[in-house]
């Protein structure tokens, strides 16, 4: 059997394989409420073959959201509306995650496709937040959050997981990558405070470990719990991987079950050496020397690949995104690929090229 075929079992969670479905924003949310769009979106994945299929980065609160289109889960309404999504996804025999996050200082913007991005007033915008005064390049300056504030971030984290488990994901991750609000407060770049949250580690970590905890005591011990980091900023004097194995350690004490491993994010133009798995040596160092289960994402394309990713030790399972946009049933296909038959939905299964 091939190692990316082969099941995995996180906690009381079982994946009938290691071919998962990255978080993409889809932009197509209602007051924070997700729709038809979403329902096709995430359930091709899941008739695809996928293993897990995570949902998009979705607000803790309102003024989490990355844009006025990015979908929430701080209300019945939209715990509901999750709910649609995932019975197809369970229907399919499929794992589904969801993508617990806070925009800070990125939010309040438009689509990507707008006119413009920052979104006003009269168009829904908001003040965002943030560790500091400190703007992202072509943002408004945010406001810093103060301890109520701090506070109340941590128990929405808590509110959404717990929202989340109503809604019937079967996996929690906690958004601290891609110069989001977790991730601002790692990076000495974006945190210049001068309390217990700034300055060493272990203040820049402490807002993350006070989440991962509130959520793991909500929710309990037997939900797999991921955080997706970013290892580098790219920048002198920002996060690096050391820091990022550190901060590793920390979550796996912190009772977290897998980082998934990204970068970038943080500083605008920052020079990101992209190509096919660039950031797969994160995922290998992270998990060789903190000891904790990763995922590898990023220009992970092809079934090859995938599967030396996985042979190599570097992983214990991959996220794809654009190749699944490309290919709802990249899973399938990977699987023939590599000479491995896997079921395949009944309405599709004369699709087949590999039959026993």
């Amino acid at each position: 059997m091939t190692r990316l075929f082969t099941p995995l079992t996180i906690r009381s969670t079982s994946f009938a394989n290691r071919v998962w479905v990255s978080p993409m924003c889809q932009y197509s949310a209602r007051d924070g409420v997700v729709g038809a769009w979403h329902l096709v979106h995430l359930g091709s994945f899941a008739s695809g073959g996928a293993g897990l299929v995570m949902a998009e980065a979705t607000a803790v609160n309102p003024e989490g959201r990355i844009s006025i289109a990015c979908p929430g889960i701080w209300n019945d309404e939209q715990r509901l509306a999750w709910r649609t999504v995932t019975d197809f996804v369970h229907s399919q025999s499929t794992k589904v995650g969801i993508q617990l996050a806070h925009a800070g200082r990125k939010a309040s913007t438009m689509r990507p496709w707008d006119a413009h991005h920052i979104a006003s007033p009269q168009e829904g915008g908001w003040q965002t937040v943030a560790p500091s005064r400190l703007a992202f390049e072509g943002y408004p300056e945010p406001r810093a959050l103060d301890a109520r504030g701090l506070d109340g971030v941590v128990e929405d984290f808590a509110d959404a997981a717990e929202r989340a488990l109503g809604a019937g994901f079967d996996v929690l991750e906690i958004h601290a990558a891609h110069g989001y609000l977790l991730h601002q407060f790692l990076s000495p770049l974006s945190n210049q405070r001068e309390d217990e949250y700034g300055g060493s580690l272990e203040n820049r970590a402490r807002l993350l470990l006070r989440v991962v905890g509130a959520v793991r005591a909500r929710v309990g011990g037997l939900v797999p719990l991921f955080v997706r980091i970013s290892a580098s900023d790219y920048t002198p004097g920002g996060w690096d991987i050391t820091e990022s194995v550190e901060l590793s350690r920390m979550l796996k004490d912190a009772s977290v079950d897998l980082i998934d491993v990204s970068s970038g994010g943080n500083v605008a133009h920052a020079k990101v050496p992209v190509g096919p798995g660039y950031q797969v040596g994160f995922a290998r160092e992270i998990r060789t020397t903190a000891e904790i289960a990763t995922a590898a994402v990023g220009m992970i394309t092809e079934p090859e690949q995938a599967e030396t990713i996985l042979n190599e030790g570097s992983a214990d399972a991959v996220f794809l995104a654009r190749a699944f946009l490309r290919n709802p049933h990249w899973a399938l296909l990977a699987a023939e690929a590599l000479g491995e038959f896997v079921p395949w939905p009944m309405p599709y299964d004369r699709g087949r090229i590999l039959h026993r």
